[in-house]
């Protein structure tokens, strides 16, 4: 499937849009200017987090929802913590429900390294990426055990990820500067 029409398939939702994320880097166009501005210690510039922030708002204001949990190694990449501290924070303002997940308590709980959407737990799009981070494709599926596997995963790690802000809190961390919205851009 190709991104436009996992951009369809993302958009057909109706109530709630789950990602599970493994990987301790991924490489997205998007952030290549940002990564470098977090290397370089320089502020963020939060226009390149505007486009998905009008995503949350607009699917909240449907009244749908939307998450993620993201699988983490410990101690954290430098990506991870440049995306913890630079993309996430303007999720979770725009009414993203973000959590961390070590992968150590990921292991114990037998939760597997994938990728993947459900949407409205009714379809799974699996995530296929190559070993440095470069999205491949997507395999959308409605079959009934893959979706009801990812339904079980999807609780099973929102029960015990951390919400982000507290994760970043509780590892001496907070978001960079410049990545936080202003209140305009939060709506």
């Amino acid at each position: 499937m190709s991104v436009s029409e996992f951009r369809e398939v993302f958009d057909s939702f109706e109530h709630q849009m789950f990602r599970l994320e493994s990987l301790d880097h991924y490489i997205a166009e998007n952030e290549r200017e940002p990564l470098e501005r977090f290397r370089a210690g320089l502020a963020q510039d939060p226009a390149w987090r505007r486009p998905w922030a009008g995503t949350i708002a607009a699917i909240n204001a449907r009244g749908a929802s939307i998450g993620r949990v993201h699988v983490v190694t410990e101690p954290l990449t430098e990506y991870v913590t440049f995306e913890m501290t630079c993309a996430y924070p303007a999720s979770v303002q725009a009414g993203e429900d973000v959590r961390i997940l070590p992968r150590s308590t990921a292991e114990r709980l037998g939760v597997p390294c994938e990728d993947f959407w459900l949407l409205d737990g009714t379809r799974t799009a699996r995530m296929a990426y190559d070993e440095v981070g470069n999205w491949l494709h997507v395999d959308l599926t409605d079959d009934p055990q893959v979706v009801q596997e990812h339904v079980r995963l999807r609780e099973l790690v929102r029960a015990e990820a951390t919400p982000l802000f507290d994760y970043l809190s509780g590892a001496g961390m907070e978001p960079a500067p410049g990545s936080l919205l202003t209140p305009q851009e939060q709506q």
